[in-house]
C-alpha cells in the first residue's frame, strides 16, 4: 500500500455532495462548509474538507489571506482546511451569503442555488465535502489551504463530470445506494487532486507530499505504512530506500522536516487513534498492533503526541458519537431516508477584494 492510500485509510473519509449552484449574472458569494451541510450522520466530524466541482463556466476563488485563483470547467476547487472563502465571477462585487440564495429543498432533491435573471448560465457547480473523525492529522495539515486541480485529462475525468451531472439533474444522489457512490467519487477526487498537486510541486519543495514523489523516500514510507508494527530502525528503513543509513537519515530529515523515528512515532499514534475510535480492542492489544510491547510505554507516547491518554481519548470520542446520535434522533424524519438539513446562517468574511 502506498503512503497516500494509507493516509486515506487512516483519515476514514466519508463524503458527498449537497448543493448544485447556477449563476446567471455577475455574482460574488461567501461560503464555508459546516457539519449541518453534511447531514445528521456527520453531526460531530473531526475535520471537514470542502470542495467545489465546476460543471460549466468559470469562477474566481479567494481566501481571507489574499490567496486567489481561477477555476474553469472540469476543475476541482479543494479547501483542505475548510477555510471561509469567496466564490465569484468578479471578486470586486459586493459579496452575499450563499445561504441566503439557497432554495428550499424537499426530501428527494439536492439543495440548489439558481441566482440571476439572465437566460444564460455563466457558472454551474456542485459543492461537496469530505469529513473525517480525525481532528488534527499531520499529513492533511501539510496540504495548501486552497487547491485548484484540473481534472480534464486524468483517468477519472469523464466519470467525475458525468456522475456529478447525473446527481444534479436526475436527483440521483438521494436514491438508495447512490450516496455511497457519490461519497466514493468524492474520495477519488481528493486522491486525484493530491496526486496532481504532488506532480506539479517544484523541485525544491519540502514536506510529506514532496517525499511521495522521491523514489527512495516513497519506498521507505510505503514500507513503514504497510507494516506499522514492525520494529523499524533508521537502518532498516534505509535498506528499504536502497540508501546508506546516513544518506537516508539526512534525506528524510531534509525533505520531511523530522527524523525517521519521529515520523514513525507520530504515524503510529494516528493509526492507534483510529483503532481506539473504531474498535473495542483492549489498549494493550492496540499498543502491540502499532509496535509497542508495553502498554505503559505506548500510553506515554500516545499522551505525549495526542495530548490525552488512550483511555480518555476513547471515552471522549464515544461521547462525541453519542451526542451525534442524539442530535440525529432529535431531527425530523424523512420518508426517503436521506434528509437534507439546511440552516440559514450568516457568515463573516473579512477579505477585502483587491481592486485592479
Amino acid at each position: 500500500m502506498d503512503a497516500l492510500s494509507d493516509l486515506l485509510r487512516v483519515l476514514h473519509f466519508a463524503g458527498g455532495v449537497f448543493l448544485e449552484a447556477c449563476f446567471r449574472q455577475p455574482w460574488c458569494v461567501t461560503s464555508r462548509l459546516t457539519a449541518e451541510d453534511c447531514g445528521p450522520d456527520l453531526a460531530a466530524p473531526g475535520g471537514l474538507v470542502a470542495f467545489h466541482f465546476v460543471l460549466d463556466g468559470k469562477m474566481e476563488v479567494a481566501l481571507p489571506d489574499g490567496q486567489r485563483c481561477t477555476a474553469r470547467t472540469g476543475d476541482l476547487v479543494l479547501l483542505p482546511g475548510n477555510d471561509p472563502h469567496l466564490l465569484a465571477s468578479d471578486l470586486r462585487l459586493p459579496p452575499v451569503s450563499a445561504d441566503a440564495l439557497i432554495e428550499q429543498a424537499d426530501a428527494q432533491a439536492m439543495a440548489r442555488i439558481d441566482h440571476g435573471d439572465g437566460p444564460e448560465v455563466l457558472t454551474r457547480l456542485v459543492c461537496g465535502y469530505l469529513a473525517t473523525p480525525v481532528v488534527h492529522h499531520p499529513q492533511l495539515a501539510m496540504l495548501p489551504p486552497l487547491m485548484v486541480e484540473p481534472m480534464a485529462g486524468r483517468p477519472c475525468a469523464d466519470w467525475v463530470a458525468s456522475s456529478f451531472r447525473y446527481a444534479s439533474q436526475e436527483r440521483a444522489s438521494l436514491r438508495p445506494g447512490a450516496q455511497a457512490v457519490i461519497g466514493r467519487l468524492s474520495e477519488l477526487l481528493f486522491v486525484e487532486a493530491v496526486r496532481s498537486h504532488v506532480e506539479r510541486l517544484p523541485a525544491q519543495e519540502r514536506g510529506w507530499l514532496a517525499a511521495l514523489r522521491d523514489p527512495p523516500l516513497a519506498r521507505a514510507l510505503a514500507a513503514l505504512h504497510a507494516r506499522v508494527a514492525h520494529p523499524w530502525t533508521t537502518e532498516s528503513l534505509a535498506r528499504e530506500a536502497l540508501l546508506s543509513r546516513s544518506a537516508f537519515a539526512d534525506r528524510f530529515t531534509r525533505v520531511l522536516g523530522m527524523p525517521p523515528m519521529t515520523y514513525l512515532t507520530r504515524w503510529r499514534m494516528c493509526v492507534a487513534a483510529r483503532r481506539l475510535r473504531e474498535s473495542s480492542q483492549p489498549i494493550a492489544r492496540i499498543a502491540a498492533e502499532v509496535g509497542y510491547e508495553s502498554e505503559s510505554t505506548f500510553s506515554r507516547a500516545f499522551t505525549r503526541e495526542m495530548g490525552t491518554a488512550p483511555g480518555a481519548f476513547r471515552r471522549e470520542d464515544r461521547m462525541r458519537d453519542l451526542q451525534g446520535l442524539q442530535t440525529a434522533a432529535a431531527a425530523p424524519a424523512h420518508d426517503e431516508g436521506f434528509p437534507l438539513y439546511r440552516t440559514k446562517r450568516e457568515q463573516t468574511f473579512r477579505y477585502p477584494p483587491t481592486r485592479e
